[in-house]
């Protein structure tokens, strides 16, 4: 993580303040942006810019781009913004298939097309998703959610495959994240079986780092002991 730039949407939330950190602590210099204000002062190594709606495009590129004016550039953008909803498909509203889509894809997808230009002149650029398992056979109550994370998968494969030889693109996909939210939704479940936001990063850096320079296109579970 030496020395790389690393965008890190949803910065503010449970993993990304997890995959930032992380990343700091190794050297890496970090750009969060987030849906959440920030007062954290930008400084040598961190900039954080917040009340950004990642879901609109010209935000979305207003944001990146300043991250690589502050650095002087982009190596590695990681995808952490998103949402979840719980509904059935009959007795939920059809207005939260929509939701999904522009909080977990539009999200996705212009922050990558925000960063491309930035990426590929940086020689080693990187895309990080974060997809779901969830989202390979969808569950009751399921479907918004499971249809969205599926949107990010295929936009996963599409940019490995228009970008191969320049950018690396691939997803992780979690199961439960150990996060307090999950815990508080969820008290009788056995959290020690749920993926941790450490475990988590550490395959997220993994796939930014130069060891995984010929992985692209790869939607890699990360499923903890579920």
């Amino acid at each position: 993580m030496d020395g790389k730039v690393i965008v890190v949407t949803g910065a503010l939330g449970a993993l990304g303040k997890v995959v930032a950190e992380t990343a700091l602590a190794r050297g890496a210099r970090v750009g969060g942006v987030d849906h959440a204000p920030s007062q954290v002062p930008a400084a040598r190594n961190r900039i954080e810019i917040g009340g950004v709606d990642l879901s609109d495009a010209a935000a979305a590129k207003t944001a990146i781009d300043a991250v690589a004016a502050h650095f002087g550039g982009i190596d590695a953008l990681v995808n952490i913004a998103g949402g979840f909803a719980f509904e059935t498909v009959v007795e939920g509203d059809p207005k939260t298939w929509q939701r999904m889509y522009a909080l977990n894809v539009l999200t996705a997808l212009n922050a990558s097309r925000a960063a491309i230009a930035h990426l590929t002149a940086s020689g080693t650029g990187r895309i990080v998703n974060v997809g779901a398992i969830g989202a390979l056979q969808a569950g009751s109550g399921m479907g918004a959610y499971a249809a969205s994370k599926a949107g990010v998968h295929r936009l996963t494969e599409a940019l490995a495959a228009e970008w191969k030889g320049k950018i690396t693109v691939n997803a992780v996909l979690p199961s439960i994240i150990d996060t307090a939210a999950n815990r508080a939704s969820m008290p009788g479940a056995d959290f020690k079986k749920w993926v941790t936001p450490q475990e988590l990063a550490e395959v997220i850096l993994f796939l930014i780092s130069d060891a995984a320079s010929a992985v692209t296109g790869a939607l890699l579970p990360v499923s903890g002991r579920v």
